[in-house]
C-alpha cells in the first residue's frame, strides 16, 4: 500500500510482529526447565510489492511492512528418530546392568562369605579330620562345615530366585506403563489432529507427543513413524500398538501369572486390537521390558542351571567317595549330602547328622584310617565349576558395564546435539527480547513521526504567521 498512511500500517505490522516475537521470546524463558518443551521461533514475513504484474497501474512503494508467518518449533524429526532408538538402547543396557550388578553383589566373590570361602572350609575340616580322626570334635566340624557350604549355595540359589521374581513384578508393572502410555499417546494424537484442522497453535500438543513417544522407546525400544496429520504411529517388536487413535493392548501371554509368579510357560507377548491379537517376540523387544525378558528367558535361569549344576556336582562327588568309604564304626558309609534334581542349589544340605557317620576310613572295621578324608580333602572338582561359572557372570557383568557406558557416550552425543537446537538458552532468549523490544520501540517512533506529520499536513497546511 502506497500514500500517505502507508507508513502507519507499516509501522502497525511491525507492533504486531515484534510483539508476537516478544510473547515467543517470554514463553521460551518460562518453560526453560519444562520437560519436553521444545523451543520457538518467531519467523518473520517481509510484506512487498504485489506479485502479479497489473497492465494499467504500478507500485511505486517501497513494501508493506511484515507479518508473522508461523511460529516454528525447533525440532528435527531425524534428531528425535535418533534419540528415541538411543535412548531404548540405553535403558536396556541400564536395566540389565542393574540387575547383573546386584546378582554379583549377591554372589559375594572373592570374599570370606562366599561360597569358594564355604568350599575352603569344607576341604580345610577333611584335611582336620586327616590329624586327628579319633576326635569326634573334627568330625563335627566336618558336618558343620558340610552344612555351612549347603547353606551358601542355598542362600545363592536364594538370591538368584528372587530376582527373578523381582524382574516378574517388574515385567507386569512395565507392561501396565505400556498400555498407560500408549492410551495417552492416541490422544494426543487425537487433539493433534483436531487442533490442525481448526488451525490452532499444537506446539503443546507436539511436546506431549514426543514426550509419550520416547518414554515407549525406553519401555520397549518402540519404533515411531510421524503421520501426515502431525501424530506418531509406534510399533512394538514390529507389531502396531499406536495406529493414529487407535491403540492395542500389550499383554503377557506366557510365562507370568497375573500375581507375579512363574506359570511355567515360556515368556511370550502379544499385541491386542480390533483385528485379534498379534505375537510379539521377546527377542525383538529393547528398553526395560527387552532387557527384563533377557535375563528372566536367558541370564538368570543360566546362572540358576550351572549354580544347580555346581551342588550336584559337588554332591555327587562327595557322596561317591564317601560311600566308598566307612564311619567310625566300620560301617559302610551314607551318602554325605542330599538333594532334589529338580531344584539341587536350592535343596542341598547334609544328610547324616551324627559324627560317627562320618565316613574318613578307606578300609573296613573302624580303623583310623584317613585315606577318604584325604581324597575328600583334595578334591576341588566342584571349586573348578564354581570357579568357571562365577568367571563367567563376572566377564558377562564386564561387558555390560562396557556396553552401556559405550552406549552412554553415544547417547550422550545425540541428546546434545538435540538440546542445542530444542533447548532453551537463556542468554539468547534474552537476546531476543531486548531486539524485539528495541524495534517495538522504533515502529512505535515511527507512528509518533507519522502523527505529527500528518498533524502537520492537516491541521497547520496554509496558515500563515
Amino acid at each position: 500500500m502506497t500514500g500517505t498512511f502507508s507508513s502507519l500500517n507499516t509501522a502497525l505490522s511491525a507492533l504486531r510482529y515484534q510483539r508476537v516475537a516478544m510473547d515467543t521470546a517470554s514463553n521460551n524463558i518460562a518453560n526453560a526447565t519444562s520437560e519436553g518443551y521444545v523451543r520457538r521461533r518467531a519467523e518473520a514475513q517481509a510484506l512487498g510489492a504485489p506479485t502479479r504484474v497489473a497492465m494499467w497501474s504500478r507500485y511505486d512503494g517501497v513494501g508493506d511492512g511484515v507479518s508473522a508467518a508461523s511460529v516454528t518449533r525447533m525440532a528435527d524429526p531425524l534428531l528425535d528418530a535418533r534419540a528415541r532408538r538411543e535412548h531404548g538402547a540405553q535403558t536396556y543396557l541400564d536395566t540389565r546392568v542393574a540387575v547383573l550388578q546386584r546378582l554379583e553383589t549377591g554372589v559375594g566373590e572373592p570374599g570370606d562369605a562366599g561360597v569358594s570361602a564355604a568350599m575352603a572350609d569344607f576341604r580345610n575340616a577333611w584335611q582336620d579330620l586327616q590329624t586327628h580322626p579319633d576326635q569326634s570334635a573334627t568330625r563335627s566340624q566336618v558336618l558343620a562345615t558340610g552344612q555351612a557350604l549347603a547353606d551358601a549355595i542355598n542362600g545363592q540359589a536364594a538370591n538368584v530366585d528372587s530376582e527373578l521374581a523381582d524382574q516378574r513384578s517388574h515385567l507386569l508393572d512395565v507392561v501396565s506403563q505400556i498400555n498407560s502410555t500408549a492410551t495417552s499417546l492416541a490422544a494426543v494424537n487425537r487433539n493433534i489432529a483436531d487442533a490442525d484442522s481448526a488451525g490452532l497453535d499444537d506446539g503443546d500438543l507436539r511436546d506431549q507427543r514426543d514426550l509419550l513417544a520416547m518414554r515407549l522407546s525406553e519401555l520397549t525400544g518402540a519404533v515411531s513413524q510421524p503421520r501426515a496429520d502431525g501424530g506418531i504411529d509406534v510399533s512394538v517388536g514390529g507389531v502396531p500398538l499406536v495406529v493414529g487413535t487407535d491403540t492395542g493392548t500389550f499383554t503377557i501371554t506366557g510365562g507370568i501369572a497375573p500375581d507375579g509368579s512363574s506359570d511355567g510357560a515360556p515368556l511370550s507377548f502379544a499385541v491386542v486390537g480390533t483385528a485379534g491379537s498379534t505375537a510379539v517376540s521377546p527377542a525383538s523387544l529393547g528398553g526395560e521390558t527387552g532387557a527384563s525378558s533377557n535375563l528372566l528367558t536367558t541370564t538368570l535361569p543360566g546362572y540358576r542351571t550351572g549354580l544347580d549344576s555346581v551342588a550336584s556336582l559337588l554332591a555327587d562327588t562327595v557322596n561317591s567317595l564317601h560311600t566308598q568309604g566307612y564311619d567310625l564304626n566300620g560301617d559302610p558309609g551314607q551318602p554325605f549330602f542330599s538333594y532334589d534334581p529338580l531344584d539341587a542349589a536350592g535343596s542341598l544340605t547334609v544328610a547324616i547328622t551324627d559324627p560317627t557317620d562320618v565316613a574318613a576310613s578307606s578300609v573296613p572295621g573302624g580303623a583310623l584310617d584317613t585315606g577318604i578324608a584325604e581324597e575328600l580333602g583334595s578334591s576341588q572338582v566342584a571349586d573348578e565349576a564354581y570357579r568357571r561359572l562365577v568367571t563367567g557372570l563376572g566377564t558377562e557383568v564386564a561387558s555390560s558395564q562396557r556396553h552401556g557406558d559405550n552406549q552412554r557416550l553415544l547417547t550422550t552425543q545425540v541428546d546434545s546435539a538435540r538440546e542445542q537446537l530444542i533447548g532453551v538458552n537463556l542468554d539468547e532468549e534474552t537476546t531476543n527480547l531486548m531486539a524485539a523490544q528495541r524495534a517495538y520501540e522504533a515502529a512505535s517512533r515511527v507512528m509518533s513521526t507519522m502523527d505529527s506529520v500528518l498533524d502537520t499536513l492537516i491541521n497547520r497546511t496554509g496558515l500563515v504567521r
